[in-house]
């Protein structure tokens, strides 16, 4: 039985992730702090209405686990420097606040491509994030780095653009549901092992 910590619940792998795990009975407990508030939920803790770190530092109780499902592009973010703060800034708080509260599995969602010395900025972001995830010497990191995502219900304008190209590419460039990345998370999270494991997207593909 376990106690788990997701943040980015309200976001697509997120959502998807929250379904399976009020649906797990390996699951006693989800903690799952949002700005907005979630459908409640018998097994649901909450805390909502300010800002992410601010309810992160407010969690006192122990968890087991720790997911974060947090991310968003340089245009929704609006600048760089805010688009940093989700993909690396709350993504560590996340982590450190799971290691507070007695977490032994990191999981967390990154992407194709990450690579802290990549000239692009989503790209740098998502490999120095991981770089600073592996440097909190968890029992066991889990990274999943999945391609495009599918499954929005308006997808953006460059996905809709791209998904048709993406869907023909190979390997662990084609696009992935984001249904098969949620449960990739939770099979990873309930399955043995220890240390760092990294998950391409094509791995993903066959993991409902």
């Amino acid at each position: 039985m376990a106690r788990v910590l997701i943040t980015g619940a309200s976001g697509l792998v997120g959502g998807e992730l929250l379904q399976l795990l009020q649906a797990d009975p390996q699951v006693t407990a989800i903690v799952a702090p949002t700005r907005a508030a979630l459908v409640p939920h018998g097994k649901l803790q909450n805390p909502h209405g300010g800002e992410l770190s601010e309810l992160l530092a407010g969690l006192d109780q122990p968890v087991d686990v720790v997911f974060c499902c947090l991310g968003t592009t340089r245009r929704q973010a609006g600048s760089a420097e805010a688009f940093r703060h989700v993909d690396y800034q709350l993504v560590m708080a996340s982590a450190l606040a799971g290691q507070r509260l007695g977490a032994q599995h990191c999981l967390v969602v990154s992407a194709i491509g990450a690579n802290p010395r990549s000239p692009f900025l989503y790209n740098r972001t998502k490999g120095e994030m991981e770089q600073a995830l592996r440097a909190q010497n968890w029992p066991r990191l889990t990274l999943v780095r999945p391609s495009m995502l599918l499954g929005r219900a308006k997808p953006r304008l460059l996905e809709r653009l791209s998904e048709p190209l993406f869907a023909l590419l190979p390997g662990k460039w084609r696009s992935v549901a984001a249904k098969d990345v949620a449960q990739t998370l939770l099979t990873q999270a309930f399955s043995a092992g220890s240390g760092v494991k990294i998950v391409e997207s094509d791995q993903l593909h066959c993991a409902r």
